[in-house]
Parts: C-alpha cells; structure tokens; sequence
C-alpha cells in the first residue's frame, strides 16, 4: 500500500470550551498505517535524493519506539531500497522496531552516550559511504521542503492560525514555509528545556523567514514521551468525543495545549485554528493494555 495523500482531510474539532474559537484537524494521520503524516512528506524527498544518486541503502537514527524509523523501513522497502536503523538504548526489540524488521530493517543498538556520536556511528560503517544517512525525524532541509506541501494538500488559508507539534522543528519549518504570509505557525514543543528548538527550525529557513518562528514550550508534561495520567486521561477524553487518536509523544500534547490556550482566551473570539495531526502512533506501543481506549 502507497501513501495516498488523498485521504488526507479536513475536520472540525469541538473544543471542550471556548466555543468562539474555530478549531479544526489537519488529518494528514490517514495516509497510511505506518508512513503516517508529516512522515512520509518529511521522508518523500529524502528517497527521491537517495535513489537519484545509486544509492541502495539509507540509514537513520531514532528511539525504540520511533515513528520516524518504523516508517522509513516501510517506505524505503516500497521505494526498493534497504534500510537501516541506528536505536539509541541497548535493551530488545520493542514492537515498532519488531515492524520495522518486517520491513526490512537492519536494526542497531547503541549506547546512549554513544549514540550522541552521530559522526563516531556513520565512521564505525566500512561501506558508510555507499549509505545514505537521513537525521533523526527527518532533520534537514529536505525534510522540511517536504513538510512545506502539508498545507497544500487541502485550501487551509481560511485559517488564521496553524499549530503543530515539534520534536525536531523540521515540519514547523516547512509548515511556515508553506503557509500564506497572514498565517500564523505555531509550534508546541514536546521537549522539556528544548531551548534549542527555535535555532534548529531556523537553520531549515532562510533568514527572511525567521522573524515567523513561534514555539510555546509549557506543554511537555514532564519531557519527551513523558505521559502523566492527565494526558492519557485527555486522550481517552478527545477519542471519546471525536473519534481522533493521538499518541503519548506528540499529538496529545498539541492537542492539549490548544484546547488549553483558547480555554485561556490566547486566541480571539472567531479565531479560525487549524491544527496538524501529524499521525504516528507508536509511542502508545510502550504503554500498559487497557490504558487507552482505541
């Protein structure tokens, strides 16, 4: 199965208050069940890169339970390339990297220590230059020139305000490459004392678009993939009402934070919001049976 952007759409998502707000769901989720959102747009252009140049392997980096890893295993063995994953943490395969064995995957575990090396890795391969090495969740500016198209697949420029979720900054920065000069991109951080985050996003843009980087770090809820009670409650809580999943890393968080600010009053009444659900579901993998309920 391909990714299909097509099925990519728009819904309105009733917020629980602040009625005067509109809010609605970018479901870029649907593509495809494992190439999901911002995904697969972050990877298209990296793929299309690789096998322009003869290459027959890419290499990447990312957690146990990495969106960003399960999806370029499945989307390099549709584009007919091998694939590689560097995992940082030494422990066995979890579900995700299990899926992505399926696919094809080469798996390697590494120290978190060494794992910070990136260089030390990539030297550490005899054949590393017959590989391709994407960066983590897709960092670089193919990665964002990829997530700039996101706001084109459906006419979002009723939208005054646009917000997504931030691990890396590469689809925030292709989200303010993409949108309307009169829209305002704002990313929600998932990192705790990301302080680096606006200047990563920066190295993706050209300078007369840094003046547009806006990231709101108070929504982290203890640090990556960390997920209080209250966040999983909340996602049970946005499921029940709309029929959405979200994910323990980044979509909850965005979706919290949103419902939060407009309860707030950050944005003024007849603001038209448009949120980006991102897709990704792995990160609920690592929780306990029953703690959501989809």
């Amino acid at each position: 199965m391909i990714p299909d952007i097509n099925h990519i759409r728009l819904d309105r998502f009733p917020a629980k208050k602040g009625n005067d707000v509109l809010l609605s769901v970018l479901r870029t989720d649907l593509i495809h069940p494992v190439i999901s959102g911002n995904k697969w747009f972050k990877l298209h252009f990296y793929l299309a890169d690789a096998l322009k140049k003869g290459y027959k392997t890419v290499a990447s980096f990312g957690g146990a339970y990495s969106n960003h890893i399960v999806a370029l295993a499945a989307a390099a063995k549709l584009s007919g390339l091998k694939s590689i994953g560097i995992i940082r943490g030494e422990g066995g395969n979890s579900p995700t990297l299990l899926e992505a064995e399926q696919w094809g995957m080469k798996i390697r575990h590494v120290s978190r220590e060494t794992y910070k090396e990136r260089a030390h890795i990539i030297a550490s391969f005899p054949d590393q230059e017959e590989i391709y090495w994407v960066d983590e969740g897709g960092y670089g500016i193919l990665g964002a020139k990829g997530a700039s198209a996101i706001l084109s697949v459906k006419d979002c420029s009723e939208f005054s305000h646009i917000l997504c979720a931030c691990g890396t900054g590469t689809m925030t920065a292709g989200l303010i490459m993409g949108a309307n000069e009169n829209q305002k991109i704002i990313g929600i951080s998932v990192l705790k004392n990301n302080t680096a985050l606006e200047e990563s996003i920066a190295k993706l843009l050209p300078e007369t678009l840094h003046k547009r980087i806006e990231c709101i770090h108070e929504y982290h809820f203890g640090g990556y993939a960390k997920h209080p009670g209250v966040l999983t409650d909340y996602m049970n809580d946005v499921f029940l009402r709309t029929g959405i999943p979200t994910d323990i890393v980044y979509t909850s968080k965005l979706f919290y934070a949103v419902e939060d600010l407009i309860e707030k009053e950050y944005f003024r009444k007849g603001t038209n919001v448009l949120l980006i659900h991102s897709g990704g579901l792995q990160g609920n993998r690592s929780l306990s049976k029953n703690t959501l309920c989809f």
